[in-house]
């Protein structure tokens, strides 16, 4: 199994920048996808998150991001779009996705609740 995210970069304050992240090796559509990010200094943490098909694939975010990001999955291409809108210094973090199967919904922000991991992408805010 793999998870490869791309995308990201520098974006300025107020601006938008989006990034994927696609899998290999596992029955996508069974999963839930979930960015989590970690900041300079901080630990990581719940971003957005995309149920599976069977979950009805509803998305759930974060306070910080709610109204700001958009996160969205393609089954047929195997690949979770995270949008974000209205860049804030503050977002500025390696953001990372995760996959895993049957997590219910306290669970999603927990990272030991995710089978697989990709690398992380860094995204940079200017301010």
């Amino acid at each position: 199994v793999q998870l490869q995210a791309s995308g990201g970069g520098l974006g300025q304050a107020g601006g938008s920048l989006r990034f994927s992240c696609v899998a290999s090796g596992l029955t996508f559509s069974a999963y839930t996808v979930t960015w989590f990010r970690q900041a300079p200094g901080k630990e990581r943490e719940f971003v957005a998150a995309v149920r599976s098909r069977s979950s009805g694939g509803t998305r759930h975010y974060a306070t910080s991001v709610k109204g700001r990001f958009t996160v969205s999955r393609d089954n047929s291409e195997n690949l979770v779009y995270l949008q974000m809108s209205s860049l804030r210094p503050e977002d500025t973090a390696i953001y990372y996705c995760a996959a895993g199967r049957g997590i219910v919904l306290s669970s999603l922000s927990m990272e030991r609740a995710y089978d697989y991991w990709g690398r992380g992408t860094l995204v940079t805010v200017s301010s």
